[in-house]
C-alpha cells in the first residue's frame, strides 16, 4: 500500500487491517472490567470485607508497570510459536492462558476464598497487559503514520465496546447466569482471540534480532532502545512534552465524581451521563481525531487536538455555576468525551511515530508509562486541591495546568516535526 492510498480515510473501510485492529482493540478491551469494577462488585456481594476490596485497586499496577517485561517481548521469540513471527507469535502465547485465567476466575468462589479470586484476576491483569504490549507494536508496525490515528480509532471503538460487555454485561448477566455463568461467557468470548491474532498478517518489520550472552542480551533488548532515543535531538524536550500532556486531564478527571455529587446530580443521572452520552461522545472524537492524522498530518492534528482538549476543561467551570443543571451536566460530560477521544488519536498517533521498529514494544511500553505519571502523581492531588480552592478554583487550575504542555508541543512541532515516515 502507497502513502497515498493509506492517507485516503474515504476508503478505510477497505482497509482490512482496520477491521483487525478493532477486533484486536476488543479482546484488548474484554479483560479490564474482569479485574476491577466487575471484580469489585463481585467481591462485595459476596461480603468481602471492604478492607480486601480495596486492596484489589493495586491489581492494575500491572498495566503501569509492563515497560518492565515488555523487552522480552521485543527480543525474546514466543516459546514454540517463534514461526508465527515476533508479534503474533507472542499474541497467541499469551491470549490462550488469558482465557484460562479469566475462566479460573469465573469458578473461584469470593465469599469463601477470596484470596483465590484476586490471584486470578491479577493473572488476568497481568495477561492483560502483556497482550497490550504486543497489539501496540503490532499497531505501530503494521499501519503507516497517516493511517495510524484511523488504526487507533478503531482500537478504542472495539476497546470501549468490550469495556461494556465486560462491565455492564456481566452485571446484568448475573442475574441471569449467576456470576460464575456470566464471567464464563467472557472467558470463551477470549477464546477467539487466537484466531483475530492469526488472521492478522505479520508486520514486515518485525524481526527477532539474537544475541548471545545474558549481558549482550540485557544491552540490547533494555539499554539499548533507552540509548537509542535519548541519543536523538530534543529526546528530554519530547519526554517533558510527554509527561506533561495529560497533566490537566489528570487533575480535572480524578475529581468528576466527587464533583457531581457535590453539585447534586444523583447515581443515575450521573450514571446517564458517563455510559450512553460519553461513549458515542468518545466514539465520534476519536473518529475524528484519526481522521485528523490522515488529512492534516501527525503534527497539525496534534496541535489542534490539544487546543480543543484545554478548551473543552472550560465546560466544567460552567458546570459549577450550575449545580443541578442535567443539561449542563450531559453538555460537560459530551465535550470531554469528545475532546479527549480527538486529542487521544492524535497523542497516541505522535507516541507511535516516536517508536523505532527494532524496539517498538519497549519504547512504546516506556512512553505510555511515562504519558501516565501526571494520573499517578498529581492527580492524586487533586483533592487537597479542590478542597483548598473550591470547584471553580480547581478546575481554572486544571485548565492553566494543560498550557505548560501547549507551550512544549509549539515548540517540538518547529523544531523536531513528527518526521511522516512514508511505510513501515
Amino acid at each position: 500500500m502507497t502513502e497515498t492510498d493509506a492517507s485516503e480515510p474515504q476508503r478505510w473501510y477497505r482497509d482490512r487491517r482496520l477491521w483487525l485492529m478493532g477486533a484486536l482493540g476488543f479482546f484488548s478491551g474484554l479483560p479490564l472490567p474482569l479485574s476491577g469494577f466487575t471484580l469489585r462488585l463481585w467481591l462485595s456481594e459476596g461480603g468481602v470485607s471492604l478492607g480486601v476490596i480495596g486492596l484489589t485497586a493495586n491489581i492494575g499496577i500491572a498495566y503501569s508497570l509492563k515497560f518492565l517485561w515488555a523487552p522480552l517481548l521485543d527480543d525474546v521469540p514466543a516459546p514454540f510459536l517463534a514461526r508465527l513471527g515476533r508479534r503474533r507469535g507472542w499474541l497467541v502465547a499469551i491470549q490462550f492462558p488469558l482465557a484460562g485465567a479469566a475462566a479460573l476466575l469465573a469458578l473461584s468462589h469470593p465469599a469463601a476464598a477470596p484470596a483465590g479470586a484476586v490471584v486470578a484476576a491479577g493473572l488476568v491483569a497481568f495477561l492483560s497487559a502483556s497482550q497490550d504490549i504486543v497489539i501496540d507494536a503490532w499497531r505501530i508496525e503494521t499501519f503507516p503514520p497517516r493511517r495510524q490515528g484511523m488504526a487507533m480509532a478503531a482500537y478504542v471503538w472495539g476497546y470501549r465496546t468490550a469495556l461494556l460487555i465486560s462491565g455492564a454485561g456481566v452485571i446484568k448477566g448475573a442475574d441471569i447466569l449467576g456470576w460464575h455463568g456470566a464471567l464464563l461467557c467472557m472467558a470463551a468470548l477470549l477464546v477467539l482471540a487466537p484466531v483475530v491474532s492469526l488472521l492478522a498478517a505479520e508486520p514486515v518489520g518485525a524481526r527477532i534480532v539474537r544475541v548471545a550472552g545474558l549481558a549482550p542480551r540485557f544491552f540490547a533488548a533494555v539499554v539499548e532502545p533507552l540509548r537509542e532515543f535519548l541519543s536523538r535531538p530534543g529526546a528530554w524536550l519530547i519526554l517533558s512534552f510527554v509527561a506533561l500532556f495529560k497533566l490537566g486531564e489528570a487533575m480535572a478527571g480524578v475529581m468528576t465524581a466527587p464533583f457531581y455529587s457535590a453539585l447534586g446530580f444523583d447515581r443515575a443521572a450521573i450514571a446517564v451521563a458517563n455510559g450512553p452520552f460519553s461513549l458515542a461522545a468518545t466514539f465520534l472524537g476519536t473518529g475524528l481525531g484519526g481522521w485528523l492524522v490522515a488529512r492534516l498530518g501527525v503534527g497539525r492534528a496534534l496541535l489542534w487536538t490539544g487546543v480543543v482538549q484545554t478548551a473543552a476543561m472550560g465546560m466544567y467551570l460552567l458546570l459549577a455555576e450550575a449545580p443541578g443543571a442535567h443539561g449542563v451536566l450531559f453538555a460537560t460530560v459530551v465535550a470531554e468525551g469528545f475532546a479527549e477521544g480527538m486529542a487521544d488519536a492524535a497523542f497516541i498517533t505522535y507516541l507511535s511515530g516516536l517508536c523505532s521498529i527494532a524496539y517498538t514494544a519497549t519504547q512504546y511500553a516506556l512512553l505510555s508509562s511515562l504519558a501516565a505519571i501526571a494520573l499517578r502523581t498529581v492527580g492524586g492531588l487533586s483533592g487537597f486541591l479542590a478542597a483548598g480552592l473550591g470547584w471553580t478554583r480547581f478546575y481554572t487550575l486544571a485548565m492553566f495546568a494543560a498550557l505548560p504542555a501547549m507551550g512544549l508541543m509549539v515548540v517540538l512541532l518547529r523544531k523536531y516535526p513528527p518526521v511522516e515516515r512514508r511505510n513501515f
